[in-house]
């Protein structure tokens, strides 16, 4: 409590204060979106990309490295997990969609090539969880939220290029899921698979105990990775596996009475968690929306749309006064983790626009922009580039710089939306 006390105190002293690049939330809500915009562009192609860019790629073994630590020292002997290098796949795949920025496709292309030749598992199929610094496998478990960003990354290159080797790797990917990863009993997805995809129980994702089947996180990405490969390869199938995605989380995922997602499930959809986090909810409230939208279905869109408000409305309690969103609550003990974590904070910048768009009301474009002004003030790095993935309950930004769990997505993500978001305005 002292600790939560102390960042407040730290935050309203600087509120204070005239800090340059905040954006006021007297203006007028489109001049609030032009500036959101800017600012997020110089942010994307300055701080985050720039930094990625300059840092990131392995001249020695290939690829990009695996880590650099908070000192922004690069690692080079340091693994290459799986998720880093999908979701640097699709980071710049998207960077070169939206911006056609030629440095940004050879980046995605580096990251397409050595995923092919590295990643890929050509005896079992899917993709290893973790290389070595070399290249060679060091954890050849497949896992399932892992898997699915490869996905996601692949069929973004796919969107962005036209690539046909990027766009079968994904599908082939999906085939597997659909054979070796669907609960065919009781729908949904399992976790963690043995190279050559049989079931196993290790607890990859915050799992606690056995009784831990299937988790929200795997399922939003999974979801997330289909509306992106129904995107480059529709059809009826994959519309109707996208759409039980979506089906899955309105029937079982989200709290019909609290309206935040349920964290752990059994393998018959009983919650088995009672973790509320507002990141995920925050982000699962526009994806859901996202992945709707592409079925072209107004009943499913228009339940989708309350459900989604509902679950930013929910989110919202983990909102503090700086702007800045909490990572989450456990309603068993009543603790908050009062360490902020960089992605929900992107997530919430997302998450509030989608609002506001769905309903004009501009209560979530306020805590959109201060959402923003949070980041800029705490979270981006304005002398060694990127973005601190931390920030201490006295408001001192660290972390490392990159790891498995640590790249340009949300950060990168969240800039790319608002840039095509108020494009399209």
């Amino acid at each position: 409590m002292k600790k939560t006390i102390a960042l407040l105190t730290v935050l309203a002293i600087s509120a204070c204060s005239v800090i340059v690049g905040q954006i006021p939330l007297q203006l007028k809500p489109e001049q609030k979106l032009a500036q959101l915009k800017k600012a997020v562009t110089d942010n994307l192609e300055n701080n985050i990309l720039s930094y990625w860019s300059s840092k990131m790629p392995d001249e020695v073994n290939g690829g990009f490295y695996g880590r650099i630590d908070r000192n922004n020292q690069v690692i080079p002997d340091a693994e290459k997990g799986g998720i880093l290098n999908a979701r640097i796949l699709w980071t710049y795949s998207a960077a070169y969609r939206v911006t056609k920025n030629p440095e940004y496709l050879r980046l995605a292309t580096r990251a397409r090539d050595y995923i092919l030749t590295h990643f890929i598992d050509r005896e079992s199929g899917g993709v290893f969880m973790i290389l070595n610094a070399k290249g060679e496998p060091a954890d050849t478990r497949k896992h399932t939220y892992t898997q699915a960003f490869f996905i996601y990354g692949l069929s973004e290159y796919a969107r962005a290029t036209g690539d046909r080797e990027a766009l079968k790797a994904a599908r082939d990917i999906f085939r597997l899921f659909e054979k070796n990863v669907l609960d065919k009993e009781s729908n949904g997805y399992f976790e963690v698979f043995t190279r050559d995809w049989q079931r196993s129980r290790d607890r990859l994702i915050g799992e606690k105990s056995a009784a831990d089947e299937k988790t929200m996180n795997t399922s939003l990405h999974v979801m997330e990775a289909y509306a992106n490969l129904y995107r480059v390869w529709p059809g009826k199938r994959m519309a109707e596996r996208l759409r039980n995605m979506v089906n899955i989380f309105l029937d079982h995922i989200i709290d019909k009475n609290r309206f935040h997602l349920i964290c752990f499930l059994d393998k018959n959809w009983n919650s088995t968690s009672e973790i509320d986090s507002y990141g995920h909810d925050i982000e699962s409230s526009w994806l859901l929306y996202e992945a709707a939208l592409l079925l072209k279905d107004p009943a499913l869109v228009n339940r989708v749309k309350e459900v989604s408000i509902k679950i930013a409305d929910a989110a919202s309690e983990g909102l503090m006064p700086d702007g800045g969103m909490l990572t989450e609550k456990d309603r068993a003990t009543g603790r908050t983790r009062t360490t902020r974590s960089w992605w929900e904070q992107a997530e919430t910048v997302v998450g509030y626009i989608n609002a506001y768009e769905l309903t004009g009301n501009e209560i979530y474009l306020n805590r959109a922009i201060s959402a923003w002004n949070f980041i800029d003030r705490y979270f981006v790095d304005k002398v060694n580039g990127s973005w601190f993935t931390s920030l201490s309950p006295e408001g001192v930004g660290g972390g490392d710089k990159a790891g498995n769990w640590i790249c340009p997505y949300h950060s990168g993500r969240m800039c790319l939306e608002i840039i095509e978001r108020v494009s399209e305005k």
